[in-house]
C-alpha cells in the first residue's frame, strides 16, 4: 500500500504541476505577486494529495516569529517537501535556485514566473555578486527570498557546510533573516519515491537581525539555530 499511495500521489503531483503551469502561462503578463500567488495553488493540491493519500502533514511551531515585512528565509534542504510547504506558510516569495532547473519541463516554467534568482555555481564571486543585488530587488519589490544555504538537499543527519552568499546578501541588504529548521527528510527522503507516514515538525525561528552585522557573523548565528535546532526534532518516524 505504501507503494500504491506513493505512486498514487506522484501521478497527481504530476497532472497538477502540468495544469496549473499551463494555466498560469495566461497570467504571464500580471504582476509577479499574482502570478506566484496563483502558481501557490500546485502547492496547496499537492499538500492536500500527501496528507490525504500518504498521511504526511505538518506540525508548525513559531508562526508568531513571522514578521510583518519582507524577509529572507534561510531553511534547512532534506526534500523536495518544503519547497512546497514554505509557499504556503510565508507570503509570496521568490527562490535561490541554480540555473539548469529554468529548462527542467513545467516546473522550470513555473519557477521562472515567480521571478527568481538563477545562480550559475561555477561563477565564484559573481554569483555571489548577482545574488546580491537581484535579492535586494526582490525584497526591496516586496518578495521575500528563500535561501537554502547547504545549496542541496542533505540526508537525515546529515550536516554541510552552509555557503556565505545568502549571508552576504542579509548583511548588505540590511533585510531581517528568518531561520526554519524541520525533519521532513525522515518521511519524504532526498530523491526517494516512498512517502511515509507520520509529522512533519517545523519550528520557525525569531527574526535574525542584520543591520551593521558581517556575513560570517550572521551565518554563524543561522546555521547554529538551525542545526542546533534540527538536532531536536525526530530522526524515525513516530
Amino acid at each position: 500500500m505504501l507503494f500504491i499511495r506513493s505512486l498514487l500521489f506522484s501521478a497527481g503531483m504530476i497532472l497538477s504541476l502540468m495544469t496549473v503551469i499551463s494555466s498560469a502561462s495566461l497570467l504571464f503578463a500580471f504582476p509577479v505577486k499574482v502570478r506566484s500567488a496563483y502558481i501557490r495553488n500546485f502547492s496547496l493540491i499537492n499538500m492536500w494529495l500527501l496528507k490525504k493519500l500518504c498521511g504526511i502533514g505538518p506540525h508548525i511551531e513559531g508562526l508568531e516569529n513571522i514578521p510583518m515585512g519582507p524577509a529572507i528565509i534561510m531553511c534547512k534542504h532534506q526534500s523536495a517537501w518544503e519547497t512546497m510547504a514554505l509557499q504556503l506558510i510565508f507570503p509570496i516569495q521568490t527562490f535561490v535556485a541554480k540555473k539548469e532547473l529554468k529548462w527542467v519541463p513545467f516546473f522550470g516554467w513555473g519557477l521562472s514566473m515567480m521571478k527568481p534568482i538563477y545562480i550559475n555555481r561555477g561563477a565564484g564571486q559573481r554569483a555571489v555578486r548577482q545574488l546580491i543585488e537581484q535579492g535586494k530587488a526582490r525584497l526591496d519589490e516586496g518578495l521575500w527570498v528563500v535561501i537554502f544555504p547547504e545549496g542541496t538537499r542533505t540526508g537525515v543527519g546529515e550536516k554541510r557546510r552552509y555557503k556565505v552568499g545568502g549571508a552576504m546578501l542579509a548583511a548588505e541588504s540590511g533585510y531581517p533573516v528568518v531561520p526554519v529548521a524541520h525533519n521532513a527528510g525522515v518521511y519524504w527522503g532526498r530523491r526517494a519515491f516512498l512517502k511515509r507516514p507520520g509529522t512533519i515538525e517545523v519550528r520557525i525561528g525569531k527574526p535574525i537581525e542584520t543591520k551593521g552585522r558581517k556575513p560570517d557573523e550572521i551565518l554563524q548565528e543561522v546555521q547554529t539555530w538551525i542545526e542546533s535546532t534540527v538536532d531536536t526534532l525526530p530522526t524515525r518516524r513516530r
